[in-house]
């Protein structure tokens, strides 16, 4: 094998045309030849690495640079956290990227080394007494890149393969052994019926599937943020809009998936039919909750951040998902209510047309008092809670019923937070209308009883003894 040279030549054929011109044209690879091909670079790569000259001499170098390249991590890795510490208000999209720069320091100062070595060579001797270093230096900025890159696939382990793949490809082609490393995936296949898959393809659709769902991801996000900033836009109908470009994305990725591993989708027909089949019987509650989804984001009776009760639940919305609402309650708890319940149940949106929310309280004061001085004192004391409106909705008392201890009364006041609490409003308005009537020597009454005890024997037996 020629040392000079990164790989072998591809096979060629002479054709002649009938016009007698002469066509070269390059002959398909078989795996045999693709496995001798990288026997015959690996075995090339052992001469230059024990043969003296300038081949060797640029292994010897690339591996100093590495050594370097450790030492100025150890040398700067500490100075490199402090300097992040004292940048922790910056965006958490801007930090995780500096941990993950601070994670390959060294291929950083590996990849800046061997690109400013390969370029001063490059000027100061012959082209070929660098092109290793430039090799290599290509492959680790590669290498770099791709590392950085693929944290935004979310999932790990998909994160990995797209990684080990992309490093893998930008290996052998900085190498020069593409085509012979893609012929030996193409090599390792299995075959059902008529469809053959093989491990090229594979990790191909794999490679096309995760850069379409972080694609995906990316224009997803881009929308949630667009929506969300036009406050023309409802919130039900923001969410609306976002989960219809998440199914539509998503749908188009998984038939485009399924069409890059080579399966036929004009066979999907009878298999949809069959599902459908099974939908209609066996989810008939799922469908029914994403229908029911759907019919909460379009008629808006619902949407993020609205205070509902349901039965024994009271709280706000959280998020409008595709098959239950996510509820939570003042206590911490979140209620996934499923979407059916939340069209065929009675449900109180204390904020459906507007933020204002009624709450009454009942309470007694003593005959003695008067009613008069009672009603302006409860108002003026509801008005001193912070949360009680006392503008347009002013707090209003009245008498409702003469009970058996105490005349009843009742006061109605306005809020326009229910989000923030109403057992607590209330026990502001209670704490407020206890200091007001000791101010005001109102009294609170008890309830009284009187109590006769009737003994028709002990009567009988004084008046046997009077006889």
């Amino acid at each position: 094998m020629d040392q000079d040279s990164v790989s072998q030549a591809p096979q060629t054929a002479t054709a002649a045309t009938k016009s007698g011109t002469v066509v070269e044209t390059t002959l398909p690879m078989t795996p045999q030849e693709a496995a001798q091909s990288l026997t015959d670079w690996l075995s090339g790569l052992w001469d230059v690495a024990t043969t003296p000259g300038w081949r060797q001499y640029q292994l010897l170098i690339l591996v100093a640079l590495v050594g370097v390249s450790y030492v100025l991590r150890y040398l700067t890795e500490r100075r490199f956290d402090d300097w992040m510490r004292a940048r922790a208000k910056w965006p958490k999209w801007r930090l995780r990227t500096l941990v993950q720069v601070r994670n390959r320091l060294t291929l950083l100062y590996f990849v800046i080394l061997s690109w400013s070595v390969y370029l001063i060579m490059q000027e100061v001797t012959w082209p070929s007494r660098s092109r290793i270093i430039g090799v290599f230096a290509t492959m680790a900025a590669a290498w770099l890149v791709i590392g950085l890159g693929t944290r935004l696939v979310r999932n790990r382990a998909l994160r990995s393969v797209v990684k080990w793949s992309l490093w893998a490809y930008a290996t052998f082609l900085a190498l020069g052994l593409l085509d012979e490393a893609t012929v030996f995936l193409d090599t390792i296949a299995i075959g059902v019926g008529t469809l053959r898959l093989s491990l090229l393809t594979l990790i191909e659709a794999v490679l096309l599937i995760a850069l379409m769902m972080t694609v995906a991801r990316l224009i997803t996000q881009g929308v949630r943020n667009t929506l969300r900033r036009n406050e023309d836009i409802s919130p039900s109908m923001q969410v609306l809009g976002i989960k219809t470009v998440q199914v539509v994305l998503y749908g188009f990725i998984f038939l485009f998936g399924v069409q890059a591993l080579g399966f036929d989708l004009s066979g999907l027909a009878i298999l949809s039919g069959a599902i459908g089949v099974g939908i209609g019987f066996g989810l008939q509650k799922v469908v029914s909750n994403l229908v029911s989804g759907i019919i909460i984001l379009l008629d808006r009776s619902i949407k993020p951040g609205d205070v509902i009760s349901l039965g024994e639940t009271f709280g706000w919305i959280d998020s409008l998902g595709a098959r239950y609402v996510s509820v939570v309650t003042r206590d911490g708890r979140e209620y996934l209510i499923p979407n059916e319940d939340l069209i065929t149940g009675q449900v109180v949106n204390w904020t459906y047309s507007n933020d204002r929310v009624r709450l009454d309280i009942s309470f007694g004061a003593a005959y003695q008092d008067d009613p008069h001085v009672v009603r302006r004192v409860a108002i003026e004391a509801a008005k001193r809670v912070p949360r009680v409106l006392s503008d347009k909705y002013n707090p209003v008392c009245h008498i409702v019923g003469y009970g058996d201890s105490s005349v009843d009364y009742v006061l109605r006041f306005w809020i326009i937070d229910p989000t923030a609490g109403l057992t607590n409003v209330r026990g502001d308005v209670f704490l407020s209308l206890w200091d007001a009537f000791k101010d005001n020597g109102i009294s609170i009454p008890f309830p009284q009883r009187e109590v006769r005890v009737v003994n028709d024997a002990v009567s009988v037996q004084v008046q046997q003894e009077g006889h």
